[in-house]
């Protein structure tokens, strides 16, 4: 799961380092030196994604969850957080965390989306999650064609 979310990350080109923060392996969860992880609900990751034992979860720079025994059960976690709390989408992850709300966690909305304000206008659907072919459904949902969705990003 972690090298899949890893994937749609450089798929979208948007950065790794604002959902994980990176600890070595032989640091404690109170070692942690929260200024240097961001606001928004982000997984702390022992070692790196592909070896990690143990995850911790923060959001607004205090430790929410310090022991997370598998990445799944963190990246829920972190999702929840952001529905729980009513937490926007970081601007830098909006593809990836919306793609990951249709697709996994099978959220999926009339119309808006969590990602933060902009001054551009939207489409109900993040035209960058529509060019996955996996999207093709909720692409006709719709009413959108993948010409549509590569329009809105040229």
């Amino acid at each position: 799961m972690s090298e899949m979310l890893l994937l749609l990350l450089s798929y979208f080109n948007e950065k790794e380092d604002v959902m994980f923060s990176y600890m070595e392996d032989t640091c404690l969860a109170g070692d942690v030196q929260m200024d240097q992880v961001q606001l928004t609900p982000t997984i702390v990751v022992w070692a790196t994604c592909y070896s990690a034992g143990r995850f911790m979860l923060s959001e607004d720079l205090s430790a929410v969850q310090d022991n997370i025994p598998s990445f799944i059960s963190a990246l829920c976690m972190m999702f929840g957080n952001y529905y729980c709390f009513n937490i926007h989408y970081p601007s830098a992850l909006p593809s990836t965390l919306e793609f990951l709300q249709r697709c996994f966690f099978s959220i999926n909305p009339e119309k808006g989306t969590k990602v933060e304000k902009t001054t551009t206008s939207r489409l109900p659907v993040n035209p960058r999650v529509l060019t996955l072919p996996i999207m093709s459904g909720v692409m006709s949902e719709y009413g959108l064609s993948r010409s549509m969705a590569r329009d809105v990003l040229q």
